[in-house]
């Protein structure tokens, strides 16, 4: 009996150990130019996104665009906030002219693929959306 407590002790603090050096989905936060990414792929994605701007392939390149899915409302007392949509980058295409929404994406998570679902049908006909 004590060596499986000491084992269960030994497993949590093994856990906790690794819980504070990695996040949830084990991505590495990554520094580009001054600006952090939740992850390596999404800092790659920025500087194939920079290069492409330069070369005049895309346009207007911004970071964290925010959407809003569902505007917040009262019940009763109560304030029910707004639900909102973080993308990673939005920018326009030089060829057709048409406006991106990029989402990198190496989890897909329930919560992701509920809000993708509310973006497609609010905003599904004025943005192109990819998923890289």
């Amino acid at each position: 009996m004590a060596f499986i407590i000491l084992v269960s002790i030994y497993v949590k603090e093994l856990f906790v150990a690794i819980s504070k050096n990695h996040s949830k989905y084990r991505a590495v936060k990554t520094v580009v130019n001054g600006i952090t990414f939740s992850s390596k792929k999404e800092a790659k994605r920025y500087n194939i996104l920079l290069a492409q701007q330069q070369a005049g392939e895309i346009s207007s390149l911004q970071l964290q665009p925010i959407f809003e899915l569902q505007e917040g409302f009262k019940m009763g007392k109560r304030k029910i906030s707004a639900i909102k949509y973080i993308a990673d980058f939005s920018y326009q295409r030089a060829d057709t002219g048409a406006v991106v929404v990029e989402d990198v994406k190496g989890m897909k998570t329930r919560v992701y693929s509920l809000k993708k679902k509310m973006f497609l049908k609010k905003y599904g006909e004025m943005y192109e959306f990819m998923e890289v």
